[in-house]
């Protein structure tokens, strides 16, 4: 049943389900020497630093309608940044004819209800591979919230935030909360994929697989980009000074490290 002006539950109390998203990105390119890699992870680091993460989490939380009740920062050495917020519950914002289960969401805006006991996290993890030529940078952010709001209403803003090549997102509720009647409800919303919140212009540009478990109330989607453009994994210089030969061995390198984060093990 989805909580909605015209037939909204009447609870006992506080709503006190729980509900998480985990939102998983992985960003890849090609270095070919120390220098490229060393500029590639400074250019990371800058891009997502501790102040732009804590920007893009203020908005996650004006998305979702909370107040920022705290917020820590770190930018670390050698590379890589994570930034908390906790939140409490906020102002109220209805949006008007939209029901919350299958709107892709603002980018950013508006959003609706409240909150409380909730947090928002992001961590960013650079890395490389020591021969090979690729660098990955990835960022893992969660989105926990108390409360009639889902934090799937940040879902469309995040993915617009980050360059992304592979997506792996989670969304979970978890305890339950009491009707007036003392009747147990373990969800409050109707969800049968994490896709519905995805916005359709972005699932043509990926393949997407679903493994949920309904009756757990635990839904899972992953995310490998259709086709790319091997200037935009280029750090530096464009694919017209390389030789056919040299774009089909980086191209087949991108591609299997996408393939291998995708699938969650190694092809060769």
């Amino acid at each position: 049943m989805t909580l909605t002006p015209e037939n909204r539950i009447e609870l006992h109390e506080f709503n006190n389900l729980t509900k998480t998203l985990s939102f998983n990105m992985y960003d890849i390119c090609y270095t070919k020497t120390k220098a490229e890699r060393l500029a590639y992870i400074g250019y990371i680091d800058e891009q997502y630093n501790a102040d732009r993460l804590t920007k893009i989490l203020n908005n996650v939380s004006d998305i979702i309608g909370a107040h920022v009740l705290n917020t820590a920062k770190q930018d670390y050495v050698p590379q890589g940044a994570s930034v908390t917020l906790l939140v409490s519950e906020g102002p109220v914002v209805e949006v008007p004819t939209e029901s919350y289960e299958e709107s892709p969401g603002p980018l950013p805006d508006n959003v609706v209800m409240q909150l409380d006991k909730s947090h928002i996290t992001v961590h960013t993890y650079p890395e490389y591979h020591p021969y090979e030529g690729i660098s990955t940078f990835r960022a893992d952010i969660d989105v926990s919230t108390c409360g009639e709001i889902s934090p799937l209403k940040a879902l469309n803003y995040l993915i617009h935030s980050f360059e992304t090549d592979v997506m792996s997102i989670d969304y979970r509720v978890r305890g339950f909360t009491r009707d007036i009647n003392g009747h147990k409800l373990f969800i409050d919303h109707d969800i049968n994929s994490i896709q519905n919140y995805i916005p359709d212009d972005v699932k043509e540009l990926y393949h997407m697989f679903d493994v949920n478990v309904y009756q757990d109330n635990i839904f899972h989607t992953k995310c490998k980009l259709k086709e790319f453009d091997l200037n935009n994994y280029l750090f530096g210089y464009s694919k017209h000074i390389l030789s056919n030969e040299e774009q089909k061995i980086i191209t087949e390198k991108i591609t299997t490290e996408m393939d291998e984060i995708f699938y969650g093990k190694n092809i060769h």
